[in-house]
């Protein structure tokens, strides 16, 4: 299965390893340039913030589309361009994940397109539409994870294949829909599939050649999870039991357990450490998952794992939801942010989580500073132990049943979490977090289902609806917040009609950007929320708004393409309420509002 497929002489490979041993500075060179943007999350810290200023709060109203260009594919665009000083953008598609460089000196001219060649029955097995989060680059090679699996890197000069790995198997219900990061002299990859009983793991490919340097699963033994026992800390502790990745199992269940790390991976270049989140643990049923009949931890799916970048070993975990009943993915970006805790300087670790919890670790240790609702309708749990780690369940909302097909109603937020995957942002000018929020509540009714290779393996049945005002709801299905992470708490709100599925831009200008399902690209000031100036695309933006200067002149630029899990009825043409797991019916009313179409549009100032 892990066979490489390589496409040059190996003198070209021996020439290329002399330079690229400096992946890790490369990217670091660039992050610390504030006219790039290097990687999807524009650090390693994925803060998401940009030094930029030139487009401020005093002129952003002014801000008018330059170019625009169409990807020619139909279904959702997630991430967004790349920008790394060589008058071009870098983009990519939805499946079949073409890669575009695009000229900026002539309006988006096609210098290069590349189009792999893949198996369209990986189709199928994409839990929620045929996304992808984007591009990699570093040392004038672009890497992509491929939805079938594969693994490439290509000459970012020409488009050129350079290697090609294969890092899973669809047919199995394995597939791949996260950005790539360079760490060092290797690409950091992990798989999706939770939906099909795979097995999450994370994995290392040397950057030159594509070889594999070590993979990590999220459960299973500890020599497969890479974790030691001994020296690994869970709650600043160490873990202490042997295998847990397994004995928190029934049975064989470990071995379809999901876990699958499918959204980002942050770094730390000076602890070395990489950061990344793993989904819901595999049939959503979880009377199938319970031990004797009793609740089990599941480890280590729904967990924050902290990865020395050059070994893969396990330095702590954090398992935010042991025993998850809700389809609670732990995916969500880890912000990497220096805060003052307590009087001490602390490196922190933020994350805006599915749960409808903020959070504040400690990223050196994993000890827990802050577990706190940023979302008010929050019920599935009262609170979190401070001591454990562990939430408090609300028995009224818990769906584990000794039976199955009991139906438990009003559960907040739904199984898209109080804020899914899309990207937030971190402003060390006000010290706050800016991210969409999903204001969806959710029915969810578990049953049995019996595992068959490379079929849905779900087990649960789904309605999704508005959260309800008189629990905290705001009126519509979603808003745009900042966050004070230290503190625990939101400090202003904006309600959206449709849940708020952008990634979020913060910038030195005192601005903020974010894009909605309808099309919009918004943009508000970091201390007040007050709007500033809005512009519609030709679809709805689950994308990332990226910035970057060339040749003197600041741009904002954004994929919009309506899609995703919550965008699945228009992507693929559902219409049963039920269908996409009950998002179909709860954004009905979205078809009103935009249509499909992949579409880049790049704004500036207006010349003076």
């Amino acid at each position: 299965m892990f066979r490489i497929r390589h496409c040059l002489a190996a003198a070209a490979i021996a020439a290329m390893a002399t330079t690229g041993a400096q992946a890790n500075q490369s990217v670091l060179d660039m992050q610390d340039n504030p006219e790039l943007w290097p990687t999807q999350l524009g650090n390693y810290a994925g803060n998401r913030y940009s030094r930029l200023d030139q487009i401020n709060r005093d002129n952003v109203q002014d801000l008018v589309p330059t170019w625009q260009f169409s990807t020619g594919v139909l279904r959702g665009h997630e991430g967004g361009p790349l920008y790394v000083g060589d008058g071009r953008l870098y983009i990519h598609t939805p499946f079949p994940n073409r890669i575009y460089a695009l000229d900026l000196e002539d309006d988006g001219r096609v210098i290069w397109m590349y189009e792999p060649d893949q198996d369209s029955r990986v189709i199928p097995v994409m839990c929620c539409d045929t996304v992808n989060r984007g591009l990699a680059y570093a040392d004038g090679r672009l890497y992509l994870n491929q939805a079938d699996n594969t693994v490439i890197a290509l000459n970012a000069e020409d488009g050129e294949l350079l290697w090609s790995v294969d890092n899973g198997d669809h047919t199995e219900g394995e597939t791949m829909t996260m950005s790539p990061l360079v760490v060092n002299n290797k690409v950091i990859v992990g798989n999706s599939g939770g939906e099909f009983g795979v097995r999450g793991h994370i994995t290392a490919y040397n950057a030159e050649t594509g070889e594999m340097e070590w993979r990590g699963y999220s459960q299973g033994p500890d020599s497969d999870v890479l974790l030691d026992p001994e020296t690994t800390l869970m709650m600043g502790e160490p873990v202490g039991e042997a295998d847990l990745g397994v004995t928190t199992w029934p049975d064989d269940e470990w071995e379809r357990g999901g876990g699958a790390p499918w959204g980002w991976v942050t770094y730390d270049p000076e602890l070395n450490l990489i950061y990344y989140g793993t989904g819901n643990p595999g049939t959503w049923n979880p009377a199938q998952r319970a031990i004797d009949g009793e609740p089990a931890d599941n480890k280590w799916a729904i967990t924050v794992f902290a990865r020395d970048a050059d070994t893969g070993e396990a330095k702590w975990v954090y398992q935010k939801v042991p025993f998850d009943e809700w389809d609670y993915d732990g995916v969500n970006e880890n912000q990497l942010i220096d805060v003052e805790w307590n009087g001490e300087d602390r490196k922190g670790l933020a994350i805006i989580d599915r749960t409808g919890f903020g959070f504040l670790l400690d990223r050196e240790t994993g000890e827990l500073l802050v577990a706190e609702k940023f979302a008010p309708e929050t019920n599935w749990a009262t609170h979190y132990d401070m001591e454990t780690g562990r939430p408090q369940v609300d028995p009224e909302y818990s769906t584990f049943q000794q039976g199955v097909d009991v139906n438990t109603t009003g559960i907040c937020p739904t199984a898209m979490g109080a804020k899914n995957m899309q990207p937030s942002s971190y402003s060390p000018e006000t010290g706050l977090i800016y991210a969409g929020i999903n204001r969806i509540c959710m029915d969810y009714e578990p049953y049995e289902t019996e595992y068959v290779t490379g079929q849905p393996y779900v087990g649960a049945t789904l309605n999704m609806m508005p959260s309800p005002e008189d629990a905290g709801g705001h009126g519509g299905l979603g808003s745009f917040m900042a966050w004070d992470p230290v503190a625990g708490e939101v400090v202003w709100e904006i309600d959206e009609r449709f849940a708020v599925w952008s990634g979020a831009l913060t910038t030195a200008g005192n601005v903020a950007f974010y894009g909605t399902l309808e099309g919009y690209i918004k943009a508000v000031d970091l201390e007040t929320g007050d709007h500033l100036w809005q512009f519609k695309t030709p679809s709805g933006i689950i994308g990332n708004i990226n910035t970057f200067q060339h040749e003197g002149k600041q741009y904002i630029a954004v994929l919009s393409g309506v899609g995703g899990w919550a965008g699945i009825g228009l992507a693929a043409g559902l219409t049963d309420p039920e269908e996409g797991l009950g998002a179909v019916g709860v954004f009905a009313a979205l078809d009103d509002y935009t249509k499909l179409g992949g579409v880049l549009t790049v704004f500036s100032l207006p010349d003076r």
